[in-house]
């Protein structure tokens, strides 16, 4: 499944976010939170692919936000609102020009967005090939 290796891809490169600590140059930070972004990104387009394969048809058009739901009710994600939480802050990635907002989602990634999405590549790997 093509997302899927695009997803395990992007979370191997998010976990070069533990090789940087504060301060952060702006460059450092503008670029963890792209890294961020793309694995949020690539996750739930995963998880629209494994669902879809697995002749769940809902998730056939749905948005970020119900693939989430979607992916909670049949058990393939384990904490939503860990995952709804990773979707505000995936949409504030627009105003990552603000140091605090970019700082906030550095420091979500490095204490709850990784775990989430090392759990999900899991779950997918272990239950849903």
């Amino acid at each position: 499944m093509k997302k899927f290796e695009n997803f395990c891809k992007a979370l191997d490169n998010l976990e070069d976010i533990y090789k940087y600590e504060e301060p952060y140059d702006n460059v450092v930070l503008t670029g963890l939170v792209a890294l961020y972004e793309i694995c949020f990104e690539q996750s739930w387009k995963a998880v629209k692919e494994v669902l879809s394969e697995n002749g769940i048809e809902e998730a056939a058009t749905g948005s970020p936000r119900s693939i989430i739901k979607l992916a909670y009710s049949v058990n393939l994600i384990k904490d939503q609102e860990v995952w709804l939480e990773a979707l505000v802050s995936g949409n504030n990635v627009a105003h990552a020009y603000n140091q605090a907002i970019a700082m906030d989602i550095v420091k979500k990634t490095k204490e709850r967005y990784v775990v989430m999405f090392r759990e999900l590549r899991s779950e997918i790997k272990e239950n849903w090939f």
